[in-house]
């Protein structure tokens, strides 16, 4: 018997075996969730299942959250396998690459729109959408970094969107507090996934951190899991309105010690 015993999730957002939503998933259903996944086109369909049936689940149901409409129909879906629903993980970002880079200014009003509809907007539409299944409360997760809180080199406006984000997730947590749902961020450090490799200077960041956070390294997507597991289930019963950060405590360090090579 895990902690998830008899809970039920939904994971949005993952792309391969190293995305921390997957970590995330494979956490929660080693302590006994029962998991359902959302993903945006077939191609990575192809790619979850596998992932999927390795955890014992068949139920993936196509959700593009740049769609008018998409999250309500794929709740809709999800409702005909599912009467109920305990929590759900939302790992889900896009902006164009060619503009991860550079100086932030040079956005265009188009990326921008866009980046903030499915890096931020789409968790509160998810929230508005999992409430109506969660008629004994539950549990809303979300995927932050840093660079919502701190500028970080050619994030530019996806720091942008993860502020957003964040700031959804405290207004989130006082909408639904009285239905006893919580609402929170996990603010991950860098790991070799496929949304950080779309950064410029990936490996650049990725080594500062590695180097400066105070456990001396960058946290590995079972470190984020397990966080992500305490979130999700009633150990953290008394937590919403949180950022939650596994970074290795790398985001209390303003200057770093000149003593670290």
């Amino acid at each position: 018997m895990g902690i998830l015993s008899g809970k039920r999730g939904l994971i949005m957002g993952v792309a391969n075996e190293r995305s921390a939503a997957w970590g995330i998933a494979a956490a929660a259903a080693s302590h006994g969730a029962e998991l359902a996944f959302t993903y945006q086109i077939e191609g990575f369909r192809k790619r979850l299942e596998p992932l999927a049936a390795s955890i014992g689940s068949s139920l993936l149901i196509e959700c593009d959250v740049a769609e008018d409409g998409a999250i309500a129909k794929s709740f809709a879906e999800l409702s005909t396998s599912w009467d109920s629903l305990d929590f759900v993980v939302h790992a889900i970002g896009f902006s164009d690459k060619s503009e991860l880079k550079g100086a932030y200014y040079n956005t265009s009003r188009q990326n921008f729109a866009d980046t903030m509809l499915v890096s931020a907007f789409s968790f509160t539409e998810v929230a508005a959408a999992a409430r109506k299944m969660m008629p004994n409360g539950g549990s809303l997760l979300t995927m932050s970094y840093l660079g919502g809180v701190r500028t970080s080199p050619n994030y530019n406006v996806m720091g942008v969107a993860k502020a957003a984000l964040e700031a959804s997730t405290r207004y989130l947590a006082v909408d639904l507090g009285g239905e006893n749902i919580r609402v929170n961020t996990l603010s991950a450090g860098p790991m070799r996934t496929l949304a950080g490799s779309a950064i410029t200077g990936a490996r650049h960041i990725f080594r500062h951190s590695e180097k400066h956070a105070p456990l001396g390294r960058n946290p590995d997507i079972e470190e984020v899991g397990r966080a992500g597991v305490y979130l999700l289930s009633d150990l953290s019963s008394g937590v919403t309105g949180e950022l939650h950060y596994v970074d290795g405590g790398y985001h209390h360090i303003g200057v770093p010690s000149e003593d670290v090579e």
